[in-house]
Parts: structure tokens; C-alpha cells; sequence
């Protein structure tokens, strides 16, 4: 009740405000028109042109929305309300008049005069409101220069825009913009919220040197600018590092879902933004036409990929959704978040290992899904290596039994998450996830020729970005530690892709395969295109940099060796299956050699036979010979002493 009554007080007091100046508009107008002569003109015309002209501003005012906008905030919307009630006003007080007096001895040009008078007494005020109160003289005259840090932005777009706008209003922040770098060299000299565009983007080290010279230099650089691609963003922070700057961003726009609700928070630059990979452009009507309405099951579904997958299915409207996890907290943690996010949306959580054939079977006839996405699945390198014959039952069984039970519930797609590991493996694991491709792909040639009532769909892609086990958390737990960061191998490679992304370009294959199923007739892989490997060494190093340290002085990096089952770099093609482009840049698509079902099917249940009874040498010998490509990876010494390679 209070926050109403100090609204409509302070609605009322501006409609008092504007009441009084139209008051003041109509004589003033006159007098702009006929000057000193005014004194002669009736004085009944003076009072009773003021009166009626006041009335009929305050009932125009009082309904033309002129007082939904704050004072402090105006802008072109509050103009283009005053603009209407004013313009309303005199259009409903002409003939009002006419009718009382038939405008004898009224100057027709007086309207137009009053007009305008009105615009400027009404939105002056207004304006020179926000001014004072964006600025506060008093306390930017008293507040010392040397208080401020000096910033540089990069970008001088709309995100820079709406930053120096909150910059202007907030007081008490501690940036001061000396300039802008730009990517277009149309913008130099130019200037936003008198703010000028100083460089462009490719000369910050001459930027630099030159506000030196004439004033303080940047002590940071703030990356306004959101499409900048990642080998941009790597220059700058190699270019930040150089010249003892920090480098931090804005949050991207489209991030702001919420509006700003107070200030804009500048954060340090991710690593995903290091990657710098161009957004790529969906087909989600395409994606929602393969989810709307229909039941999902998603194994893993507490997992990296899995619980990811659950959020973005469950954003494309389906019928309702079963979560399967043999993790009871992490089937937790994602059920809390879609009941949080889809409260209306029905769906059932399941504990099961995908390896109990039965258990599955039993739930996948109680949930009927049409579309069940295959995730879970053990996926480190080393535990599976020490671990094989785990790895073989959840990773090959498990996905056989996924693909089984999707057949005997008569579901429309399954589709099977894989990994590059699956090419040319070295490890245990990737020759799991290899298996598991192939007995897949033997199901859809299956369903080829109608033997099968499901279509399956395989998506191969390599690591992602924050997923359990990868390097990045590892790498962050060091550093908070005080380091030192570990590295395999100085030349260790890998492909990497946020988990967002990757879950995006699955659901878009897996669209693209129900649409146009002749593009999987011989057994065909989709693969999304990993963009060009990343050295580990060098993301150990920028992970440092971002965290306002220096490798090798202030955080080391040591050389662990090679660990078992990995090699130098992934491959997301055998030189069997040469990639084939589909509709979408980003997805491509491998042909490699397949298998006869049954052949496959009967070496599986003999191999579930070896690895369920731990005979863990004649298991790794059958899965060696069921994928020839599978070649366990030598171990390799680091080629230099560490701190030799620390330095390379």
C-alpha cells in the first residue's frame, strides 16, 4: 500500500507539474505572437482560453500514459507521449473554443507557437531531470581522477552503448572510459555518449602508447563487442598480457534475458570465449517439429551432456519426459532444475543401469517413449583403462541393450551419443564407443530395409567444455589451489565445444535425420564440426592469464607424461569415411565400413559372456578383433624435461 501511494503521489505531483505549465503555455504563447499588445486584448479571452486550455490538458494528460515513465529513465517513448497528450490537447481545445468565442481575436499562428512552447515546458524538465540526476555534479566535480580506473572498450556497438549509459548514471563505479576500439575504420573519431572511438582493435599496443603520452593509460580492456571471433579474443589477451593489462567482458546481450536490473557486470573472459567458434544458426522450427508432443526418455540424463540434452528437449514442448541415471543425486539435481524451469511439464525420474537388459525393457514399456537419447556412458580415458571390463559393459552392452529395448518399444528414433575417441582408438574406451557405433549402425541398415520399427542415429563429437573429468575443471581446482597446472604432453591436442553447443547441433542432426532419412541408408554417423584442436599447453597457459597471473612465473606447469589409452591428438574421420556435407555447416556426415547385425549380435552376447565373468584378457581380445581399428596406445614419454618443455 505504500509503494502505491508513493506512486500515485508522485504520478499526481508530475500531473500537477504538467497542469501548471500548460497554464503558463497559452498566455506565454500569445504574448511569443502579438508581443506588448497583448495588454489590449479582452481579458476574458486571457482568462477563459487558460482555464479551459489547463482543463482539457489535465484529462488528456491524466489518460495518455504520459506518467508510466520515470523522470530519472526518460527517453524517446516519454517524448512521443508528450508529443500525443500534447498534440490531443489542442486538437480537442480548437473547437472548444470555437464554440465559446468562434476564435475572434485569436492569432491562429498562436496554436502553433503554443505547440511547441507546451513540448519544450513539458519536456524540458523531464530531460534536465535525468541530467542531473545520471551525473551528479557535485559528486563527479568532487570526486578525484585518480579514483577511477582507466579502461579501454572493445567494441563500439550497442553493448558499449548501453554500458556508458549505466556507467553515466552509476556514481560510485570505478571505470573510466577513455575510449573505444573498433573493428570498422568508418568509426574512427566518432563518438557515443562523447566517448570517442580511439583505434581500431588490430593497433591497441599504438592505442596504448599514445593515451600514455597524453594522459593515463588503460589499466584494463573490457570486450563489449559479442561476435568477436576466438582468434580475436586470443590476440587481445596475448596483446593484454604483453602491455600488463587485464582483459575482462561485458555479458553478452542475448544473455540479459532478465534486463538489467541494476549495473552492468563486467566478468573475467571465459574460456569458452578463447574458443571464439561462430554462432551457429539453427533450424529450431525443424528441432521443435521432431520434439513437440512427443514422450522423450533420456539416459545419463545426470550427466554433462545428458542433463543438458533434458534442458533443451524440455524448452521444444514434449509430451513429457523420463530421466534414466543409475547416479541417485544426479537424477536429483536435474529433476529439481526441470521441475523448477517446466513446472507443468509431466516426466518421471528413473534410477537404472543401462545394463540390466530386463529393467530396461521393463521401463521402456512403461514410458513409450517416441525418442530416446542415448548418453549415459563411461567416458574416462584412464578409469576405463583400469576398469575394462566395466567400460565394456556399459559402454557396448549398455548401449545394446538401449537400442534393443527402443526396438521392442516400438520407438520412433533413438539416437546414440558417441565421441572422436571412436576413430582410430587407442583406449579402451574408444573402442567401446566404437562398438557401439557399429551395432547402431547395423540397426539402421536394419531399418533400411524395414526389418526394424526404429530409425537410430548416431552423433559423433569430441570434448566439451566443463564436462566431468575434462581439463578445464581440473585446470581451474589447480589454480584455486595456488597450481602448479599439469600437462600429459606438450603437444596433447584436443577438440573442444561448449556443452550448449553440442547438445544444440545433436538435436539438429537428430532433426535433420527424421527428415531426411536417405542421408543414413548406408549406415551413416553425423559429426559436428569440432572447428580446428586445441593445444592443452596452450589452454593451461591462457587459463592463467585470465586469472590475472603469469605462467611459468607466477602459477608453473608441469609435464605428467602421457597417461594409458591416450594419444597426442582425436580424429573425428577415418580415412575410410570421408565426410559428406549435409544442409548444415556445422554437421557433417561419415559412411565408414558396417557390420551384419547378426554376426555383430552374437559376437556381443559372447563378449558380454567374457567381460560379466572379469576375463578381462580374452574380453579386450574379442573387442580387438571386432574393431580392427583398435591399436592400445603405446605409452609416451614427455619428450623434454619439465621445466624445459614449460617453456616451449
Amino acid at each position: 500500500m505504500a509503494f502505491q501511494l508513493f506512486h500515485f503521489n508522485r504520478a499526481r505531483a508530475a500531473l500537477l507539474h504538467d497542469t501548471f505549465m500548460a497554464t503558463l503555455s497559452f498566455p506565454l504563447s500569445l504574448y511569443l505572437r502579438v508581443g506588448e499588445s497583448i495588454q489590449y486584448y479582452p481579458q476574458s479571452l486571457l482568462w477563459n482560453g487558460t482555464i479551459i486550455f489547463a482543463v482539457v490538458c489535465a484529462l488528456v494528460f491524466s489518460f495518455s500514459g504520459m506518467y508510466r515513465g520515470i523522470w530519472r529513465y526518460a527517453s524517446l517513448n516519454d517524448l512521443m507521449a508528450i508529443t500525443r497528450g500534447v498534440t490531443l490537447s489542442i486538437l480537442i481545445f480548437l473547437p472548444l473554443m470555437f464554440l465559446m468565442t468562434r476564435l475572434e481575436s485569436l492569432p491562429r499562428s498562436a496554436i502553433f507557437i503554443n505547440w511547441f512552447v507546451l513540448m519544450a515546458l513539458l519536456g524540458g524538465p523531464r530531460f534536465l531531470y535525468r541530467v542531473f540526476k545520471d551525473r551528479r555534479f557535485e559528486n563527479v566535480l568532487a570526486r578525484d581522477d585518480y579514483s577511477y580506473i582507466p579502461v579501454l572498450l572493445v567494441g563500439a556497438g550497442d553493448a558499449a552503448e548501453l554500458f556508458l549509459r549505466d556507467l553515466a548514471r552509476d556514481t560510485e563505479s570505478p571505470y573510466r572510459v577513455l575510449g573505444m576500439l573498433s573493428d570498422k575504420p568508418s568509426r574512427l573519431g566518432r563518438e557515443i555518449h562523447g566517448v570517442a572511438v580511439v583505434g581500431l582493435m588490430d593497433n591497441l599496443e599504438e592505442v596504448v602508447a599514445r593515451l600514455k603520452k597524453s594522459g593515463p593509460a588503460p589499466q584494463r580492456l573490457i570486450v563489449t563487442k559479442d561476435d568477436l571471433d576466438g582468434a580475436m579474443i586470443r590476440r587481445l589477451l596475448d596483446q593484454a598480457d604483453a602491455l600488463g593489462l587485464a582483459l575482462a567482458r561485458l555479458p553478452r546481450l542475448s544473455d540479459l534475458k532478465g534486463g538489467v536490473s541494476e549495473h552492468l557486470e563486467i566478468k573475467p573472459v571465459a574460456i569458452e570465449d578463447l574458443l571464439g567458434r561462430p554462432q551457429t544458426v539453427l533450424d529450431r522450427p525443424a528441432m521443435k517439429a521432431l520434439i513437440k508432443d512427443k514422450p522423450v526418455l533420456v539416459t545419463g540424463a545426470g550427466g554433462t551432456i545428458g542433463s543438458e540434452l533434458a534442458r533443451q528437449i524440455c524448452a521444444l514442448g514434449p509430451s513429457r519426459i523420463a530421466l534414466l541415471d543409475n547416479s541417485e543425486f544426479q537424477l536429483y539435481s536435474i529433476d529439481l532444475k526441470i521441475a523448477t524451469n517446466h513446472p507443468n511439464l509431466p516426466r518421471s525420474t528413473v534410477i537404472c543401469d543401462v545394463r540390466d537388459r530386463k529393467r530396461l525393457d521393463e521401463i521402456m514399456a512403461v514410458e513409450t517413449p517416441a525418442l530416446v537419447f542415448h548418453a549415459a556412458a563411461l567416458k574416462h580415458v584412464p578409469m576405463v583403462e583400469a576398469n575394462p571390463c566395466e567400460g565394456i559393459l556399459t559402454n557396448v552392452i549398455g548401449s545394446r541393450n538401449v537400442a534393443n529395448a527402443c526396438v521392442k518399444a516400438k520407438a520412433e528414433m533413438m539416437v546414440q551419443v558417441s565421441t572422436d575417441k571412436a576413430v582410430n582408438p587407442t583406449s579402451i574406451m574408444g573402442a567401446s564407443k566404437r562398438l557401439a557405433e557399429s551395432y547402431c549402425q547395423s540397426l539402421d541398415l536394419s531399418t533400411g530395409v524395414r526389418r526394424m520399427p526404429t530409425q537410430f542415429v548416431t552423433v559423433r563429437f569430441g570434448n566439451v567444455l566443463g564436462s566431468t573429468g575434462s581439463v578445464v575443471p581440473l585446470f581451474q581446482q589447480q589454480l584455486a589451489a595456488g597450481g602448479p597446472l599439469t600437462v600429459t604432453h606438450p603437444d596433447m591436442k584436443r577438440y573442444f565445444m561448449t556443452t550448449r553447443e553440442a547438445v544444440e547441433l545433436v538435436l539438429q542432426a537428430s532433426a535433420l535425420a527424421g527428415r531426411e532419412t536417405s542421408l543414413l541408408e548406408e549406415g551413416g554417423i553425423f559429426v559436428l564440426d569440432m572447428g580446428e584442436p586445441v593445444r592443452i599447453l596452450d589452454l593451461a597457459r591462457q587459463i592463467i592469464r585470465l586469472a590475472g597471473m603469469t605462467p611459468d612465473t607466477d602459477v608453473q606447469i608441469e609435464f605428467t607424461g602421457v597417461r594409458p589409452g591416450e594419444k597426442l591428438f582425436e580424429e573425428l574421420f577415418h580415412d575410410s569415411e570421408p565426410p559428406v556435407p549435409t544442409k548444415y555447416e556445422s554437421i557433417l556426415l561419415a559412411t565408414p565400413r558396417t557390420v551384419d547385425h547378426e554376426v555383430l549380435l552374437r559376437a556381443l552376447n559372447k563378449l558380454e559372456e567374457l567381460a560379466r565373468a572379469g576375463k578381462t584378457e580374452k574380453a579386450l581380445a574379442t573387442l580387438a578383433h571386432l574393431v580392427p581399428d583398435y591399436h592400445p596406445a603405446v605409452e609416451t614419454e614427455t619428450s623434454l624435461p619439465p621445466a624445459q618443455a614449460s617453456r616451449s
